[in-house]
């Protein structure tokens, strides 16, 4: 099942040891599957005409404008913008792969996210290696008995408005992840926010902030199968449209802790991406286009307190084809990776990798719902998944990225 990785999920041929006692700690972890546990890979070599910029706009002439704040970052790295939209984009190389936080550039190519590149993400197959996962040091609830994840009716728009994939290319190949419309503390009723994880944006301590990441709500609302996608319309697999992050931020910790393989960072794994609409939105937000979004609880009940938490994703590894959107819910218990991290939830779901970063929702703290978490980890045979309780550290995140687009 996926991975702790950043942007794919990985499967594995083994699966770690599962013990009693003093044996589970380190069992439980080497079942960890890599946290891009929700990503896919598909075509790198895919390309699409460009419109250049998160905010670009055609300048009259059958040119594009681009804001100076994207040509200035692609400048600082000898970028050319006319050569990234053509293709350069594609060069992953340690120098031009930008990773610090301040670091994110995301110019838009309109049409790369095509049908068929939405459709035929998949995952790249590679083994978890045991070697690399951390040890089990703090307080872990005996592993929940697996949940079968149920479908959700479609429309999934009608089902569940603030759902959706996160689409972006890595070294590897195009992946995909799950993610959420949640609500803006500085523009209320008009977010352009979107909670993810944070492998499904930056690749952690090896790497950088991944490259044309997109989110499309109610992806294949109609909830068509695979087959009856085969010639489906851009407007079929994206009604709402296509939406490219001019922004996002995820935590210090997982820049400077995810790891590829293992539990390492895995609970500081989210992030926050600010989008604007591919092609236009007529002056309407994210929000006001779904119709809906989710507050984010940051002050959500201790593990033991919370009854039942609601994951929601697009799985896509087997048995699973990414197409169609799932959810599981159970009462959550406590996994710990490190003594000295915050305890992050676990339930009981059979989703595999596609559905990382996708929402956690439970009864917050004013006793309505809320997003607590989102789909990290999960093990490589897949009968659980966990996620990071978010505490001021993510209420930073989100603070940050609903501050700089404060009154937009």
């Amino acid at each position: 099942m996926r991975s702790i990785r950043p942007s794919f999920s990985m499967r594995g041929k083994g699966r770690g040891r599962r013990g009693g006692s003093s044996a589970a700690a380190v069992a439980l972890v080497s079942a960890l599957a890599l946290t891009a546990t929700a990503c896919e890979s598909g075509d790198p070599e895919a390309g699409g005409e460009a419109s250049a910029s998160a905010t670009a706009a055609d300048d009259g002439n059958g040119g594009i404008r681009i804001p100076e704040h994207i040509k200035d970052k692609l400048k600082e790295r000898g970028i050319d913008v006319d050569d990234w939209k053509n293709g350069a984009w594609r060069d992953w190389s340690k120098d031009d792969w930008l990773r610090e936080a301040q670091d994110f550039v995301n110019p838009i190519i309109a049409g790369l996210w095509d049908p068929d590149r939405m459709r035929d993400a998949e995952e790249p197959g590679k083994e978890v290696d045991d070697s690399d996962l951390s040890g089990d040091q703090g307080v872990t609830d005996p592993e929940p008995a697996p949940v079968e994840a149920r479908p959700v009716a479609p429309k999934y728009h009608d089902s569940a408005a603030t759902a959706g994939k996160v689409l972006f290319d890595s070294p590897e190949g195009s992946m995909v992840c799950s993610a959420t419309v949640v609500e803006d503390p500085a523009n209320p009723g008009k977010s352009n926010l979107v909670w993810t994880a944070g492998h499904c944006v930056h690749a952690g301590k090896k790497g950088g902030w991944y490259r044309n990441i997109a989110f499309v709500p109610s992806y294949n609302d109609a909830g068509k199968s695979a087959a009856e996608l085969q010639d489906a319309t851009k407007e079929e697999l994206a009604p709402y449209g296509v939406w490219w992050g001019d922004w996002a931020q995820t935590s210090d910790q997982w820049i400077e802790q995810g790891g590829a393989t293992g539990g390492d960072g895995a609970p500081y794994d989210y992030a926050v991406i600010h989008v604007t609409p591919e092609k236009g939105g007529g002056g309407k937000s994210l929000e006001e286009t779904v119709g809906a979004a989710l507050p984010v609880d940051f002050g959500a009940p201790a593990v033991p307190e919370v009854e039942s938490i609601e994951a929601t994703g697009y799985p896509a590894a087997p048995p699973y084809d990414g197409q169609k959107l799932y959810q599981c819910q159970d009462k959550p218990g406590r996994l710990s990776i490190e003594a000295a991290d915050p305890t992050m939830y676990r339930i009981g779901c059979t989703m595999t990798g596609g559905s990382s970063g996708g929402g956690w929702v439970a009864t917050g703290s004013d006793g309505k719902p809320a997003l607590v978490s989102n789909t990290s980890i999960g093990p490589v045979t897949a009968g659980w998944l966990a996620g990071p309780r978010l505490d001021k550290r993510a209420k930073g995140v989100l603070d940050a990225v609903s501050g700089k687009f404060a009154g937009q």
